[in-house]
């Protein structure tokens, strides 16, 4: 048999109190009290499931006792009852945060139908939350790693846009992560008890995307036998992710920002428009701007969605992030035997070091492939000789950029051969710091920064060039 819920019975007459217990004792636990100070004393000490209380007593009235309550304990449901109702005393009730109101006398059925449905409720609104939660744990922020300052503002970001309930636009690289941004952004917004809708741009056929996010009528187009509700209506008051969004064609972005300017649709073959109430949240990793001027995406949209523009920053800005990863995805792909692998540190230089292309999705599927390819407990640099070839290429490539300034050849090269540059250079002018400074396009100082960031060694590189 379960717990049975727990009900406050809250008069001043002892008549009542007495009725409503006997009453109600065989199906619901009942503690009655004859003032709205003690009622509140106990609601402190252990909130009830449901408080029944009248709403003229002595002192402090039903009134003010519910909006403590409310106060105090949220998720405690309230029922008033009086002998003196009016309209005007329900509405502020309602207002207040009252479930039901009982004009006395009552029918005990009456009774017993209000309490089994504020109870319903209750358990309705703690449903929703524990899904809440849920959500958070699984999709929310702490469940993307970044401790970098990149990632911070990121963030930062992120969490005031789910606040706002405002269009966002990520823009980042491929394998950056921008779907795990929009389902964090849904998770912690306050429609995260709806649903979250995501669509890639770029995967839909041409011919399909429109009644895809639209949805369309029976007879609509040849194999339209029924009628299909679109994305925007499955997500309506929930948000949906237009992943990719470049990759649609002229017509279809006229839509789509339509759709954002009326908050309303229209099917594929349908003749009136319907309402939806969606947060559009869309990601690129072309650069939108350069889009838009080459006449590849339309101003006006670009504008539309240009309200919270949120950059994902490439792998290579954060690499101190990378054994925070490498240990997430251990523990994805190893499970409980993730302690037991030990990741050597010429491995976790080498994918500290290097230049991650595909971002945070290729470090995930490289980190999966020497789990599965590792014989032993020690993942060493072997398991990435993707990389190692990699540095091969990169340091081929070295003489190429030397001329080139300091910002402009660390776009081009990844972190793991910064070093390497700032000892090309200065080898190229002699040892002398001032002149590398200057060929790099920085201050003296700056450059004396990253030669001790990148414990490179002027003295040694001197020497060498005082021996050629």
């Amino acid at each position: 048999m379960g717990k049975k819920a727990k009900v406050l019975v809250v008069d001043d007459k002892k008549s009542m109190l007495t009725m409503l217990s006997q009453l109600l004792r065989e199906d619901y636990d009942v503690e009655t009290d004859t003032s709205a100070g003690a009622a509140l004393e106990r609601v402190r000490r252990a909130p009830p499931d449901v408080v029944l209380t009248d709403i003229r007593m002595p002192g402090t009235d039903g009134m003010e006792l519910l909006r403590t309550i409310k106060d105090r304990s949220p998720d405690t449901e309230v029922i008033l009852m009086t002998a003196y109702a009016t309209v005007a005393q329900a509405v502020e009730a309602v207002k207040a945060g009252a479930y039901n109101y009982l004009t006395k006398p009552f029918e005990p059925e009456e009774l017993r139908i209000a309490l089994e449905k504020a109870l319903e409720r209750r358990q309705l609104r703690r449903e929703t939350q524990i899904l809440k939660e849920q959500v958070q744990r699984k999709y929310g922020f702490p469940n993307i790693v970044g401790e970098s300052e990149p990632m911070q503002r990121a963030f930062e970001l992120a969490r005031k846009a789910a606040d706002a309930d405002t269009t966002v636009l990520l823009t980042g690289e491929s394998g950056t992560g921008k779907e795990l941004f929009a389902r964090a952004i849904h998770a912690a917004s306050q429609r995260a008890a709806r649903r979250f809708v995501a669509i890639n741009c770029g995967a839909m056929p041409k011919e399909l995307i429109e009644s895809e996010l639209f949805g369309h009528v029976k007879g609509a187009f040849s194999g339209a036998s029924r009628d299909k509700p679109g994305l925007f209506m499955e997500a309506d008051g929930g948000s949906l992710f237009l992943d990719e969004i470049t990759e649609l064609n002229a017509d279809l972005q006229v839509k789509i920002n339509r759709a954002i300017q009326e908050r309303e649709i229209r099917r594929v073959g349908d003749t009136i428009d319907m309402p939806v109430d969606v947060r559009i949240i869309a990601s690129s990793n072309r650069d939108l701007q350069q889009a838009m001027e080459e006449g590849a995406f339309r101003e006006d949209l670009y504008y539309r969605l240009n309200v919270f523009p949120i950059r994902l920053p490439p792998l290579r800005e954060r690499f101190g992030d990378i054994p925070l990863l490498v240990e997430r995805y251990l523990r994805e792909f190893a499970g409980e035997r993730a302690d037991r692998y030990e990741v050597t540190p010429a491995a976790m230089d080498l994918l500290i070091n290097y230049h991650w292309p595909g971002n945070v999705r290729e470090l995930r599927n490289a980190i999966e492939r020497a789990v599965v390819l590792c014989d032993g407990d020690r993942i060493a640099p072997t398991l990435f000789p993707f990389i190692e070839s990699a540095g091969r290429q990169y340091a081929n490539a070295l003489p190429e950029v030397v001329d080139l300034p300091y910002r402009e050849a660390m776009e081009r090269m990844s972190t793991s051969f910064r070093k390497q540059y700032l000892e090309a250079l200065l080898r190229k002018q002699g040892g002398n710091v001032t002149r590398a400074a200057e060929q790099a396009g920085i201050e003296r100082e700056s450059f004396h920064r990253l030669m001790r960031k990148h414990d490179v060694d002027v003295d040694q590189i001197r020497r060498e060039a005082s021996d050629e």
